[in-house]
């Protein structure tokens, strides 16, 4: 059995999980992990690690590990078997905000999202459900300049990170990212 782990980040509302699903949605044996799922009720600065749950979150990437067809089952997703030595593969997806914070190491292939600040204001502010409105200047003052900091942190220690225009359409994205996971699975074939 052969495993690989996608990590995908970027910027809040950056496109992440709509590209995760999509993969999912198209991998064999693919599940996704993601970070909101893990989010402290009620942390009001949630683009940093003391708002999420990691150990929860490295405990289900953990069992995953140990049992990818046992996790996906248990999280009613189907395993797809065929004869075929391709169908031997599972793919995990990890996507969040700060993914690439403590866990680079875990990662097969690491892809990150970026986009320009207007449509990260533009995207924040047209959110469809919102729990609680950002307060003003809450993009302007904390989300942006926090994600710069993370970029840079990002772009300094994380090798072989794929940068990805967030601009793009989705389905382009998609085709590029599924492409070369793709591409990857051929040579773990081999």
């Amino acid at each position: 059995m052969r495993k690989l782990i996608i990590g995908i980040g970027g910027m809040t509302h950056g496109g992440k999980t709509t590209l995760s699903k999509s993969l999912q949605d198209l991998l064999n044996n693919s599940l996704v992990i993601s970070q909101d799922n893990f989010f402290k009720v009620c942390y009001y600065q949630y683009d940093t690690l003391d708002a999420l749950h990691m150990d929860r979150m490295m405990a289900d990437i953990s069992s995953w590990q140990e049992d990818p067809q046992g996790f996906m089952m248990s999280r009613d997703r189907a395993v797809k078997s065929t004869a075929s030595e391709a169908s031997n593969v599972f793919v995990l997806i990890v996507e969040g905000i700060l993914i690439f914070q403590s866990w680079v190491i875990l990662f097969s292939r690491q892809y990150f999202l970026q986009l320009p600040y207007e449509i990260c204001k533009d995207r924040r502010s047209s959110r469809v459900y919102v729990p609680y409105p950002d307060p003003p200047s809450y993009s302007d003052g904390y989300v942006w300049p926090l994600y710069l900091k993370n970029r840079k942190v990002i772009e300094e220690t994380v090798k072989d990170i794929v940068f990805l225009d967030g601009t793009q359409k989705s389905e382009t994205l998609l085709s590029t990212v599924l492409a070369d996971i793709q591409k990857m699975l051929m040579v773990t074939q081999r």
